[in-house]
């Protein structure tokens, strides 16, 4: 069983040839409105990844929150645990350039009323063998205590670090798994940029399995003492949102299903990539037989 922490939110999409300046304004192209959250998202990954997904969140009482959860109902994610408060459901306000790039702004809502109390709930009944996902989009001592909880557990907890907070070095410093990217790595590593060496020495201290998507360049992880490296496919990207969640949901999925981490690697990048061939974040999280097809 693979267990989500995170957020829930609707994401308020707005398509343009380009990202404005701060203080311009410029005529966009397109609008949609689709379901998010990097819980969320990263849940509904897991479970099209064909793994047993549980959801732990919150939404508000309002319009948002029904089509919020869509996606994950439909594809069988359970749902039991997300609570719903007197906030409104999260919202995300994204502006994604003909190139692919893209701005985002999160308003929390009812992804910030979630307590230690939802991390209790969540590992309740959990034990060796499942695994937690967590991203840093709720409350840092929700986070934590979750760690806590999986570690004398023995659940195996998987934090990607995003987005990077105050806390992250010190959420990051008590899971057994850590995704970045380089940004994120280089301010974990306290490094200019991202290199195998840095990466091997941040390892080194820690013992953790360190994982830093790279764009293009695939992805890098370290782990038992050796560096392991894993492509994508070349594409030309439609819409980046979301890529990062697709690979962090396969990758946890394909944990949990006992593939060996260099085999797990290019599986979760490889439906990175795919993700970026459609717009909206999960929308274009893509199914398990169509990344085995691209494989």
């Amino acid at each position: 069983m693979i267990i989500v922490l995170g957020s829930i939110n609707i994401d308020l999409i707005a398509n343009a040839p380009r990202l404005p300046q701060p203080g311009e304004t410029i005529g966009g192209t397109a609008f949609s409105m689709a379901a998010g959250g990097k819980g969320a998202n990263q849940a509904l990954a897991a479970c099209r990844a064909g793994r047993s997904v549980m959801m732990v969140g919150a939404t508000g009482r309002d319009a948002f929150a029904a089509p919020a959860l869509e996606l994950l109902r439909d594809a069988g994610v359970d749902l039991s645990r997300v609570r719903q408060t007197e906030e409104p459901t999260g919202t995300a306000i994204i502006t994604v350039s003909d190139d692919g790039e893209n701005t985002i702004v999160v308003v929390p809502g009812a992804n910030g009323a979630l307590t230690e109390a939802d991390a209790e709930a969540a590992l309740g009944k959990a034990g060796t063998g499942d695994i937690l996902m967590l991203q840093l989009e709720i409350p840092a001592a929700v986070v934590e205590k979750a760690l806590h909880l999986a570690r004398g557990k023995g659940v195996r907890s998987l934090l990607n670090v995003a987005p990077l907070t105050a806390d992250a070095a010190r959420l990051a410093a008590l899971a057994d798994i850590v995704i970045a990217n380089e940004t994120e790595f280089a301010l974990l590593a306290g490094v200019a940029t991202f290199d195998e060496t840095a990466l091997m020495t941040l390892h080194a201290k820690t013992g953790q399995t360190l994982v830093v998507t790279l764009g293009a360049e695939g992805v890098a992880a370290a782990s038992n003492g050796a560096i392991q490296r894993a492509e994508g496919l070349s594409i030309k990207p439609v819409d980046t949102v979301g890529a990062g969640d697709t690979f962090s949901g396969y990758l946890a999925a394909s944990l949990d299903a006992g593939i060996a981490l260099p085999q797990a690697l290019r599986r979760a990048a490889v439906a990175g990539s795919l993700a970026c061939l459609a717009a909206g974040a999960q929308p274009s999280i893509p199914r398990a037989e169509a990344v085995d097809t691209a494989l």
